[in-house]
């Protein structure tokens, strides 16, 4: 059976990766998918063979929660959201008087005497002390996840984090204490507030990442409350009205003009036209007739129909669309997290460079506080702080610049493989369409003129309230016949006298007079202005363009064709949508969906990228990874440009930040000191940091180019 499960207290790329790894070996696991983005874990297993429960303590078992997702869930994390942003809070409020205090006196900036570095140097460093304390706690986990993962030989990027803000901070005590025992010169050697930034910095990196991952339940929820709370059913001959979930196969419903159709199931009497939008994305609804099938959650426009329940409760068509967008943003996306790709070599790498120096210098000179002090340079020197602060910037300042220009990406994880798209996938309608039908040409016959055939046409559809009716009302602009005897007709159009004629606009718009054909007013939906620039962009970009859409060939075809789109999957459902990213991406595609509707949900989770229009509905913006605010499809090729821009930023910060400390680590070892025996050639840990700290500066300033991304 497939199951989807919520994983707590993930970190990084290296914790879903073990969770996979170990929950894959278990006997009767066949399939295992761990989201980090998400926070959801994706399952197949044989329950005859193994229970959710053993998988709950195997996972627990590697210090992470599993709980199963119920369909329609969409819970969020926003209570752990608001826990971090306290805990920032607190971080931020001591590390900002501690960097003043610290470094103050560099800038020449006044500080109170009892706090000066030279006349009370105790008091300087036991007030960066307190100042530290708190910070430290504030980011606790940072020290429990990443020591428990140096433990588990799997470190990541909060082991990288504990180490060097643990060195950091424990040098600083060792100065502290020398300090207290009368040798000031140690007020030059205290590091508290490098440790207490680091840990600022990293929460509120994480404190942006996770308000993005708090809004990924929220499309499953919205799609859940699209179902009917209560169906009509006809019970020996009465209106009886239960709760849908009630419903039993067999019963016949009753659904009135403007009513949700509660589940599937088939028109047994009646006929209307019935929106289904949200499952095919066809702005024109579709007429009903005995016989025909209708789904749960779609909209009865007008007439009163009765249906034969056939399909209740999960196996609708909307809860299948609830479980495909919930398995789709559980399984795992082909995302690269370089930092933590490398961070298992570099963590050990340079512990042990560390490690080797104490030992040799120990060996050599016999002075252990010597060695101890090559040791914590080593350490300092590599502190990752720029390494930690490479991606995270560089992401905030790339979503900031593209929050300027209305494109709003949902973390560093859609920015990161937006820069590998080779195929966008438009839907249709309300996306590369305005999504509202309009009046294209008047045809006419029996010696009618064009505004003879609008002026009947209009007289009449003024009275109905079909989307057709509405394009036809809204292209005339002449004054309207008095029309008598009027009748909707459910499947088949509208009827009346119209100064004393018989009228009948049939389907397709076709108009008759008294019997004798008038003409047809040709209605169809438009392309929007920018959708063939975007198309042309995408192009010279060297990105395939595909449209997906639920509508007929011949429509769709004709719609493509202005847009400047040659290949058209045409006729796909929403679960088919899906389907059809899943092939693109079988062949090797890294694909982007765009749409605006809730049947687009699938496809925008299921795509390495969603992209929504913000023009569209709520719940393909909760599903979706980037949102155009101004629903303008020029933005997705600028979408894509700035994930270039900015992973192109990243991978430099990352050299640079790696380039400090492969230079820096050698020196702060002492090599140049063995070489030439000069003490001033060996790398105090103040000149340690002063090297990390450039690096840090080059890091912020290279991302901060990105502000001024055009």
């Amino acid at each position: 059976m497939r199951d989807t499960f919520k994983v707590t207290g993930m970190t990084c790329a290296a914790c879903s990766a073990r969770i996979e790894k170990s929950v894959g070996k278990m006997d009767g696991v066949t399939y295992c998918a761990v989201n980090l983005a998400s926070g959801r874990a994706v399952l197949d297993y044989d329950d005859a063979r193994i229970s959710a429960e053993a998988i709950k303590q195997r996972v627990e078992k590697l210090g992470y929660g599993l709980e199963r997702v119920r369909t329609g869930d969409g819970e969020s994390d926003e209570r752990a959201l608001r826990v971090l942003r306290i805990r920032l809070y607190i971080s931020a409020a001591f590390a900002l008087p501690l960097l003043y205090i610290a470094m103050g006196h560099m800038l020449n900036l006044p500080l109170p005497a009892f706090l000066h570095h030279g006349h009370n140097a105790l008091n300087f460093a036991l007030a960066q002390l307190i100042l530290t304390i708190p910070v430290i706690v504030a980011g606790r986990r940072f020290y429990s996840v990443g020591f428990r993962a140096i433990l588990m030989r799997a470190p990541n990027m909060d082991s990288l984090i504990a180490m060097g803000t643990s060195a950091a901070a424990l040098y600083s005590l060792y100065a502290t204490l020398r300090i207290a025992l009368g040798e000031h010169e140690y007020a030059q050697n205290l590091y508290y507030e490098s440790a207490a930034v680091i840990i600022t910095l990293i929460l509120l990196g994480k404190s942006l990442e996770s308000a993005s991952k708090a809004k990924t339940g929220e499309a499953v929820k919205k799609l859940f409350r699209l179902q009917p709370k209560t169906a009509l059913v006809i019970r020996d001959g009465r209106e009886e009205e239960i709760p849908a979930e009630d419903v039993m196969p067999g019963d016949i419903l009753l659904v009135k003009p403007g009513g949700r159709i509660p589940v599937d199931g088939t028109v047994a009497e009646g006929a209307s036209a019935v929106d289904e939008s949200m499952l095919t994305g066809e702005s024109m609804p579709a007429d009903k007739n005995p016989g025909d099938r209708v789904y749960a959650a779609t909209i009865n426009k007008n007439g009163f129909i009765k249906l034969r329940a056939e399909k209740i409760g999960a196996d609708t068509a909307l809860a299948q669309i609830i479980r495909l967008v919930e398995e789709a943003q559980g399984g795992k996306a082909p995302i690269a997290r370089l930092a933590d790709r490398v961070s298992g070599v570099f963590v050990p790498a340079v512990f042990c460079a560390a490690l080797a120096a104490f030992i040799v210098w120990l060996a050599v000179k016999g002075d252990f506080a010597f060695a101890l002090r090559v040791f914590i340079s080593v350490l300092v020197i590599a502190c990752p702080c720029a390494l930690g602060l490479a991606t995270p910037t560089a992401i905030m300042a790339g979503t900031g610049r593209g929050a300027e220009k209305g494109i709003l990406i949902k973390g560093g994880e859609a920015l990161e493989t937006a820069h590998r798209i080779d195929t966008v996938v438009f839907d249709k309608t309300g996306t590369i369409t305005e999504g509202r039908p309009e009046v294209i040409s008047v045809e006419t016959a029996g010696g009618f003129t064009q505004d003879g055939v609008l002026r009947l046409a209009a007289s009449l559809e003024r009275y109905s309230e079909h989307p057709v009716a509405r394009a036809i009302t809204e292209y005339y602009r002449g004054g309207y016949m008095d029309v008598t005897d009027f009748r909707a007709l459910p499947g088949e159009g509208v009827t009346g006298r119209a100064d004393g004629r018989e009228v009948k606009i049939g389907r397709g718009a076709s108009v008759t007079v008294d019997g004798v054909y008038a003409g047809k007013i040709n209605v169809a939906d438009k392309l929007k202005p920018t959708s063939a620039q975007a198309v042309a962009s995408l192009r010279g970009m060297g990105i395939d363009v595909v449209m997906l859409t639920g509508d007929g060939k011949p429509a769709a075809e004709s719609i493509a064709a202005q847009a400047g789109i040659t290949r058209v999957l045409a006729e796909v459902f929403p679960g088919d949508k899906a389907a059809e990213i899943e092939k693109l991406q079988a062949g090797g595609a890294v694909a982007a969906m765009v749409g605006d509707g809730i049947n687009d949900a699938p496809a925008l989770a299921r795509a390495d990228v969603g992209i929504a229009v913000g023009t569209g509905t709520d719940v393909a913006i909760e599903s979706a990874d980037i949102v155009l605010m101004r629903g303008d499809l020029r933005d997705v090729p600028d979408a894509i440009r700035l994930s270039r821009a900015t992973i192109r930023n990243i991978k430099q910060n990352l050299f640079w930040a790696f380039g400090y400390n492969t230079a820096g680590i050698p020196i702060a070892a002492g090599a140049l000191y063995a070489l030439t025996g000069n003490p001033a050639l060996l790398l105090s840990p103040m000149v340690a940091a002063a090297a990390m700290s450039l690096s840090s500066v080059s890091v912020v300033l290279n991302a901060l180019r990105l502000r001024r991304w055009r």
